[in-house]
């Protein structure tokens, strides 16, 4: 019997809950007022590599779920945390991670409410953030015509795990680049907020390219063709060095917490001044049309890209 998959997990929940799909971010009225929640979880077995210090893993716990509220054009302002810590965590150690949290809070503007502390076997962090908004932009929504868009670039954290497992070298400066990808990842909050009325669907890439543009197709009945991928030329010599694929890396690595969007073609000019003018870094990587699925187009053929995305249980 095949074991289950994080995916499996989730539908199980949806089926018991009647819960048709999944979005990066859950709404809920109250009265005329509609409010934003999502809820991360960052567990320091699979998600604190060697070398990651507790401040930065604090922060990017707030940074996960500021990134889906980023995808879905929306701010966050209040937060909710639980911390679970092993016996006899040192005081040092609690301030570091305070000191994590407080830093995200300032970054993004976000006033922490209260929450749960806990004793286990490990570190996690679970965070909740709030915000208000009259919509969301769904996953779903893409139209035929649509151009793709990634804010970015893919890869680097993969490369960058590689380095903190000491698995691979590279150059002082890639090596440096990669590994704050991982450590202190950027979330495109201010971009997402203000382009908001452009997108057509949206989605945070956290669990890897290959899974969230599956996922965006699949919501949307539409069939998404990949012209360019998002590799930087450095990741792509990092590649060839070491035998990698670089294709690998970028789909299917997962963790940067950047985002996937359509939009219209009339609307492309908007999309780019407004990038340049945040200098935030997007690229136009395909387009939508008829079908289902995804398919990288390379000297005129077309070939299917199948969802090899993170997902607990499964790795």
């Amino acid at each position: 019997m095949r074991e289950l998959d994080e995916s499996d997990i989730i539908k199980i929940f949806q089926k018991g809950f009647g819960i048709k799909h999944s979005e990066d971010v859950d709404v809920l009225s109250l009265g005329k007022i509609k409010v934003v929640a999502k809820t991360d979880t960052l567990v320091e077995s699979t998600d604190i590599p060697p070398g990651m210090r507790l401040s930065d893993a604090a922060r990017k716990s707030i940074v996960a779920c500021v990134s889906d509220f980023a995808a879905k054009g929306i701010r966050p302002r209040y937060g909710i945390i639980s911390v679970n810590l092993t016996r006899g965590v040192s005081r040092s150690k609690v301030n570091e991670i305070v000191s994590g949290f407080k830093r995200a809070c300032r970054e993004f503007d976000v006033t922490i409410l209260g929450g749960d502390t806990n004793q286990g076997l490990e570190t996690v962090f679970n965070v909740c953030l709030f915000g208000v908004g009259d919509k969301i932009v769904s996953r779903g929504g893409s139209r035929k015509g649509d151009l793709i868009f990634v804010t970015g670039p893919f890869g680097y954290t993969s490369a960058g795990l590689g380095m903190l497992l000491g698995k691979r070298r590279g150059t002082e400066a890639f090596v440096r680049k990669a590994i704050k990808t991982i450590t202190s990842p950027i979330p495109r909050l201010d971009f997402g907020v203000k382009n908001q009325r452009y997108f057509t669907s949206s989605m945070d890439s956290s669990d890897g390219l290959s899974a969230t543009l599956n996922e965006m197709s699949r919501q949307s009945s539409n069939r998404f063709i990949i012209e360019r991928i998002p590799a930087p030329k450095d990741l792509e010599d990092f590649a060839l060095s070491y035998g990698l694929d670089s294709d690998d890396l970028v789909f299917n690595g997962g963790e940067e917490y950047e985002f996937v969007f359509t939009v219209s073609p009339r609307h492309k000019g908007d999309i780019l001044r407004n990038a340049a003018h945040s200098k935030t870094p997007i690229m136009e990587i395909g387009h939508v049309t008829a079908g289902s699925g995804i398919y990288v187009l390379r000297d005129g053929r077309q070939s299917r890209l199948r969802d090899l995305g993170w997902k607990h249980f499964r790795q």
